[in-house]
């Protein structure tokens, strides 16, 4: 698989299997991550999963009910705050150089499909 770079208004998302030690990039118009490999897959799985876990809440709660979900594995940790359809989502790296990033609620859903498309999950 090539060098690629998905970007839109308020996230960026980054993969290149070939680079020595950080093959992920994760990102917004204000910052971004590289992550290694295993943290990139653990990050592309722990997004669709709470994705997945939102989507599921939605016909247990009243409209103006809020949640807020968190997953951890290998090094991260991810939380999606807000509506079951409309959520922000908050990451920390938690090992090596750490570092800690947030989407808008706006930038989460096409985020959610750059995600699914680089198929690390």
């Amino acid at each position: 698989m090539p060098q690629t770079l998905k970007q839109g208004k308020g996230w960026r998302l980054g993969w290149n299997p070939e680079a020595a030690v950080y093959q992920g990039l994760i990102g917004s118009d204000r910052w971004s991550l590289e992550l290694t490999r295993p943290e990139m897959v653990a990050f592309c799985r722990l997004a669709l999963q709470l994705a997945d876990t939102m989507a599921a809440m939605a016909a247990e709660l009243m409209p103006e009910e809020r949640l807020c979900c968190e997953l951890e594995a290998e090094g991260l940790w991810l939380e999606a705050e807000g509506f079951a359809e409309a959520y922000e989502l908050h990451v920390i790296v938690q090992q090596g150089r750490q570092g800690e990033g947030f989407w808008s609620t706006a930038a989460v859903p096409d985020l959610l499909l750059a995600v699914r498309s680089l198929g690390l999950s």
